[in-house]
C-alpha cells in the first residue's frame, strides 16, 4: 500500500486516526492558549504565525501522493469556486443578521465582539475606512482560509477519513473547528475579566460547525481544497464586510 506520510515520519506514524488526534492536539490547544492570550493582550501577531504552521503541516508530514489525496490540486470546475465564494458570503451575513436579531449591539453579538479586535477608530473617515477595511479583509481572505483549509478540510480530515470515512471525518473535523472557535467568541475578556455566555457561545459553536460543514461540501463539489478555501474566503470577506460597515 503506498504511503501518504514522508519516509521520514513513516517510522513514526501511520496515516490514520491517531495521527490525525495527535496533530489537532498538536496545533489545537497551543491555537487556543494563543487566542485567548491575544484577546487579553491586543497583540494578534502569535495568530498569524500559528496559521503558517497550520499551513505548512501537510507539506511538514506528506509526500506529494499524500497532498494530493487530501484534495491539494488543480481545478477546473470554475462555477463550484464562484458558488462557494457566493455561499460562504452568503453565511457570514446569515450569522450577522442572527446576532443582531438577539443581541443587538452588545458582546453576546459575536461579530461586536470579534470587531473589537479589528481596533477601527471611533472617529474615522470613510477614505480610511475603506483603507482598512481593504486591508483586513485581504489577509483576512488569506491567511485563516489557506492555513485552516490545508490543515482541517486537508490533513486531518484526510487522517481520519482513512480509518472512519468521509462522512465521519467531516463531522470531526468540522467539530474540532468549531470547537477551536470558542477562543475567538465563548471566552470573553471584557473590562478586564473574563465573561462566559452559554447560550451564545452554543448559538457561535454550532454556527462554525455548519459552515465548516459548508467549506467541506465545497471541497467535494470542486474536487479540491480550492474549493473550501475560496468559501472560507468569502465567508471571512462577508465578516469583516458586517464588522465594518454593518455594525
Amino acid at each position: 500500500m503506498k504511503a501518504e506520510l514522508k519516509p521520514f515520519w513513516n517510522r513514526y506514524f501511520k496515516f490514520d486516526w491517531k495521527f490525525g488526534l495527535f496533530l489537532l492536539i498538536l496545533i489545537c490547544v497551543p491555537r487556543f492558549l494563543l487566542v485567548l492570550q491575544a484577546n487579553q493582550t491586543g497583540n494578534y501577531g502569535p495568530i498569524g504565525a500559528i496559521m503558517l504552521v497550520s499551513a505548512l503541516v501537510p507539506f511538514i508530514f506528506l509526500n506529494k501522493r499524500g497532498r494530493y489525496k487530501i484534495g491539494f490540486r488543480a481545478t477546473k470546475k470554475w462555477g463550484a469556486l464562484a458558488l462557494a465564494l457566493g455561499v460562504g458570503a452568503a453565511f457570514s451575513f446569515l450569522l450577522y443578521f442572527l446576532g443582531q436579531e438577539l443581541y443587538g449591539n452588545s458582546f453576546q453579538n459575536w461579530y461586536e465582539y470579534i470587531g473589537k479586535s479589528y481596533q477601527i477608530p471611533a472617529i474615522i473617515s470613510a477614505e480610511d475606512k475603506l483603507v482598512l477595511f481593504s486591508i483586513m479583509a485581504s489577509t483576512g481572505m488569506m491567511f485563516s482560509p489557506i492555513g485552516e483549509e490545508l490543515f482541517f478540510r486537508g490533513i486531518v480530515h484526510g487522517a481520519f477519513a482513512k480509518s472512519v470515512g468521509e462522512r465521519k471525518a467531516s463531522l470531526i473535523d468540522s467539530s474540532a473547528f468549531a470547537l477551536t472557535y470558542i477562543a475567538h467568541f465563548g471566552l470573553l475578556y471584557i473590562d478586564g475579566r473574563w465573561q462566559f455566555y452559554i447560550i451564545p457561545t452554543l448559538i457561535w459553536v454550532l454556527g462554525m460547525f455548519v459552515v465548516s460543514l459548508i467549506f467541506f461540501r465545497m471541497k467535494t463539489s470542486s474536487d479540491s481544497l480550492w474549493g473550501s478555501i475560496i468559501c472560507h474566503a468569502g465567508f471571512n470577506l462577508g465578516m469583516i464586510y458586517s464588522i465594518f460597515y454593518l455594525l
